[in-house]
């Protein structure tokens, strides 16, 4: 997600399971969000797909990076996972620039530039769209086509895919994030960024119970440092919970359904300036956040099953 999705820690119940979390700095979803996603998609993806994933993956320039970050025991997986949240972990990262905030940042062998690029991350479509609005910020509509396009163009260099892999899985998460679809707008014309302008009390986070309701939804996947054993009894926890979507969809639709859920259920019901969750709210929302994010796992599985079913055939131009 982008610097205006972001978000910090609670607890996310699974079904009857409970995870008690701390409080720690976060992305949206947030990392937890992304991984469990990620981790979903790789159990969902057959040995071919697995593979073509773990050769490209291979060829991007954070990879040794991922490995050492995670020391993880199976190294493909473990960059698919580190690559979830990369998009979302340059923006503290020096090497990086912020258009129109910082000066380009040198370049860096592997990447096209290091812009962040955080208008990808989200679309801000109106939920009530009598307001008058201007054109939606964000780009994510767009950039899903793209990006998937250059993932399965054989005809495309191996840095221009592998770089657009990662970008391709953080952003199947994050067009299932109803906040990051959707935007309230005044008579005036003016957003809520998604939520982020629209301040919040929750009494299920004892230690931060003030936040932004973008912030609230970010964290309900589960606590940033959800990893390993852990992260993978989540995951088979919510696919216990929700089987695979009768049709894959398009990205349009995946879109359509979070502005959808942004529209009737994620904004607390009533006119309270600063409005506090109920119990009966947060059930809900602790219920769609699981189900989106399996939703995005079972999905990134097939858009890549498709895109690469018959490998990456990185030979054919690892020249370029």
């Amino acid at each position: 997600m982008t610097a205006r999705r972001c978000g910090r820690t609670w607890r996310f119940r699974f079904g009857a399971c409970l995870l008690l979390l701390v409080a720690a700095p976060a992305l949206a979803w947030n990392a937890a969000g992304h991984r469990i996603s990620a981790m979903i998609a790789w159990e969902s993806m057959d040995a071919g797909t697995k593979s073509a994933v773990g050769q490209l993956l291979r060829r991007h320039p954070e990879y040794e990076r991922w490995q050492a970050r995670a020391h993880g025991g199976d190294p493909e997986l473990t960059a698919f996972l580190e690559a979830s949240t990369w998009p979302d972990d340059i923006r503290k990262d020096r090497r990086f620039y912020t258009a129109g905030r910082e000066e380009p940042t040198a370049t860096l062998p592997g990447f096209p530039d290091m812009e962040r690029r955080l208008h990808w991350h989200y679309v801000d479509r109106p939920v009530n769209p009598g307001a008058g609005t201007g054109p939606a910020g964000g780009v994510i509509d767009r950039q899903l086509a793209v990006l998937a396009r250059i993932v399965g163009d054989r005809q495309a260099t191996i840095a221009e895919r592998a770089y657009a892999l990662p970008w391709l899985i953080h952003l199947v998460g994050d067009a299932h994030q109803p906040l990051h679809a959707a935007s309230r707008y005044g008579l005036d014309g003016q957003g809520d960024n998604g939520g982020n302008l629209v301040s919040i009390v929750n009494p299920f986070a004892a230690r931060y119970p003030s936040m932004s309701l973008h912030r609230y939804w970010d964290d309900l996947p589960g606590p940033p440092w959800l990893r390993d054993g852990r992260l993978a009894s989540a995951a088979r926890s919510l696919t216990a919970l929700h089987r695979p979507p009768t049709s894959p969809g398009t990205p349009e639709q995946w879109l359509d359904e979070s502005w959808r859920l942004a529209r009737e259920r994620a904004y607390p019901p009533g006119d309270n300036a600063v409005p506090t969750i109920s119990a009966t709210f947060h059930e809900d929302a602790l219920a769609i956040a699981g189900r989106r994010v399996a939703e995005a796992g079972y999905r990134l599985a097939d858009l890549l099953q498709q895109l690469l079913h018959s490998g990456p055939r990185l030979e054919d131009r690892n020249d370029r």
